[in-house]
């Protein structure tokens, strides 16, 4: 049996709390209550929620610094905030803290269950490259990460694995056997427009010319081997983080610059 997600609702208005509670427990989530900044600092730290629905705006301290205060107890814990008249100042240092977005009251509870659903789905990484032992090594970090990975080396066969299950984004090398990488990119970006893509290539200062052609095809990143395994795994956690807030309307937006 799944194990149900645990989300942490926090408000001082009592009704809004157990209207939310209501639906999420409806919805096969597991719920539970806070009243104030406080209560939602403590209550993470017993019943160490997946997701922190909080309001702004209560007596004592506001969820803004109470997310400075879970942040520091649970770092990379999911916090959504969510407010009847938030300014624009306290939705950019909610934002500049980690908040995910900031939900205007009433909240839209389709968008939320969206959000949460993507929460509960598995993430998998398509690692399209000839050399088996890249695979296995990349594989075998991405995995220790909680990511579910597959690992292809024809080229052919790369929209085949993406039509199979939903796939959070594709590390593809830039030269496949005798297929060009980007080609099979073209054929990502026909198929999935918004699928982020990370092109690798072992050849350096020569592929130059086509990363740069990659970036221009729509490469969410560009990485030269020997791959910096945490600068890929901060990518990938990048795009897991992106695609969760453009479900709550946060734009996805790519990399200013590539790692190149």
């Amino acid at each position: 049996m799944e194990e149900k997600l645990k989300i942490l609702v926090v408000d001082d208005d009592r009704r809004m709390v157990k209207t939310i509670c209501d639906i999420l427990k409806v919805k096969g989530y597991e719920p539970s209550a806070a009243y104030s900044g406080e209560e939602a600092v403590a209550k993470v730290g017993e019943v160490s929620p997946d997701c922190v629905l909080m309001d702004v705006k209560m007596p004592g301290i506001d969820g803004v610094e109470a997310l400075r205060l879970i942040n520091e107890r649970a770092p990379g814990l999911p916090v959504v905030l969510m407010s009847a008249y938030a300014t624009a100042e306290q939705v950019s240092e909610a934002k500049s803290r980690g908040a995910y977005t900031v939900l205007t009251k009433p909240i839209n509870i389709q968008l939320l269950l969206s959000f949460l659903a993507l929460l509960r789905k598995e993430e998998s990484i398509l690692v399209v490259d000839d050399d088996p032992a890249f695979c296995k090594t990349i594989k075998d970090i991405l995995e220790s990460k909680g990511y579910l990975v597959e690992t292809e080396m024809e080229a052919a066969n790369v929209l085949r694995h993406m039509e199979q299950n939903y796939k959070l984004a594709v590390v593809l090398d830039l030269k496949i056997g005798a297929a060009d990488g980007l080609d099979v990119l073209r054929e990502i970006r026909g198929r999935y427009p918004s699928k982020p893509v990370v092109l690798v290539t072992g050849y350096g200062k020569e592929m130059t010319i086509s990363l740069s052609k990659g970036e221009e095809i729509g490469a969410y990143a560009c990485l030269y081997k020997p791959v910096e395994i945490n600068g890929l795994i901060d990518i990938i956690e990048e795009v897991s983080r992106k695609k969760k807030q453009a479900l709550l309307g946060e734009p996805f937006e790519g990399r200013p610059n590539s790692d190149r």
